[in-house]
């Protein structure tokens, strides 16, 4: 049976970018953003957020992903009852990536509030990468192009990188891309010798 390694790090940490050296390694990944984000825009789901959240924040068919964020990111409550949506479904589309994925030694599964949603607990290792505050902002300032204001309101909806580090087997410092491979490399021949 395949191990679950979780992969987890504040917004900009570079969760993908490590993500994508273990896929280099052969490893296959699960994101589940980017699963998320796939299943969030199903007519089914849609019908369930807009039922929730009103039809302002749908827009051509798809969740204005802007205009959900400043609802759920100022309210935890409108949060948790998005979360309580998506999680499940993504919980189910895993489930069935896994079963796929059941012959190979470990796979890497993505997710940015790991243990906010207790997924580490079906994870056999846990991984957390962690970067300087002011880099992860402006990370994601060049990334998304949002405001600094609205980083930091996401950042305080997540743990802090010292409560994930107590809880993790694998803390990655994600600062230059040279050292953060290195690291990968060393985690990926751990974790094989331990299976």
């Amino acid at each position: 049976m395949t191990k679950i390694v979780g992969l987890t790090g504040g917004i900009g940490s570079g969760k993908t970018t490590v993500a994508k050296m273990f896929e280099t390694l052969g490893i296959s990944v699960y994101i589940a953003d980017v699963e998320a984000k796939k299943i969030t825009n199903k007519t089914s789901t849609l019908a369930q957020i807009e039922e929730k959240f009103g039809s302002n924040v749908i827009k051509d068919n798809e969740l204005d992903r802007v205009a959900i964020s400043k609802i759920v990111f100022s309210d935890p409550e409108k949060l948790e009852q998005l979360n309580a949506i998506i999680h499940p479904l993504v919980a189910t589309h895993f489930k069935d990536w896994l079963k796929q994925h059941e012959n190979e030694p470990f796979i890497i599964k993505e997710v940015a509030i790991l243990f906010e949603t207790k997924s580490h607990l079906q994870c056999d290792f846990v991984i957390t990468v962690v970067a300087p505050e002011k880099t992860r902002i402006q990370r994601v300032v060049a990334r998304d192009s949002i405001e600094e204001s609205e980083i930091r309101n996401r950042i305080s909806n997540q743990w802090t990188d010292e409560r994930r580090i107590v809880v993790s087997d694998f803390v990655i410092e994600n600062e230059t891309i040279e050292k953060t491979k290195k690291i990968v490399n060393d985690i990926y021949k751990k974790i094989l010798q331990s299976i």
